[in-house]
């Protein structure tokens, strides 16, 4: 498997994928995370504009996507109920998800995140228990609550090399 940039022709691709998701989701005890729309199409072209929106191919089969970015996160300023492991820069993992054809997509996404920063920030919804468990077993360590944009809590992860 590899990991590359999206590109434009992957639009279709990529949100065939979230939905897949989002119905991944609902149907195991998590219907409110991402809800309907999220992420929307505006905001996977503004990552794909960034350059930080990133697809998992095997061959010509893109089977999951991402978020990375090596940076600040306005939402991680604020942790409540713990602490951040560092106090130093990091990169920071979004809406990984996949389309369920090939196991183990989001240990591929974390791994490439971990060749390309030292300290990882991610977070999740408090149920998005398949989230939680696949955090916990690729040594992402819980530090605490932040909340999102639209003020929603989530359950805070890091990693640290």
């Amino acid at each position: 498997m590899k990991i590359r940039k999206a590109e434009r022709k992957d639009l279709s691709d990529i949100l065939r994928i979230y939905a897949y998701a989002r119905a991944f989701m609902k149907a195991n005890g998590n219907p409110d995370q991402w809800g309907n729309v999220y992420p929307s199409t505006e905001l996977i072209q503004e990552d794909m504009e960034k350059g930080i929106c990133y697809v998992c191919t095997e061959g010509e089969h893109i089977a999951g996507v991402f978020v990375f970015f090596k940076g600040e996160d306005p939402t991680y300023r604020v942790i409540r109920e713990g602490n951040w492991h560092r106090n130093s820069p990091y990169g920071v993992l979004h809406r990984v998800a996949s389309d369920g054809s090939i196991k183990g997509i989001a240990r591929f996404c974390f791994d490439f995140a971990k060749e390309n920063c030292d300290y990882l920030r991610i977070d999740t919804y408090k149920d998005n228990i398949p989230m939680q468990n696949t955090l916990a077993k690729n040594g992402f360590c819980r530090c605490g609550i932040i909340n999102t944009d639209d003020g929603s809590p989530r359950i805070a992860y890091d990693w640290e090399a």
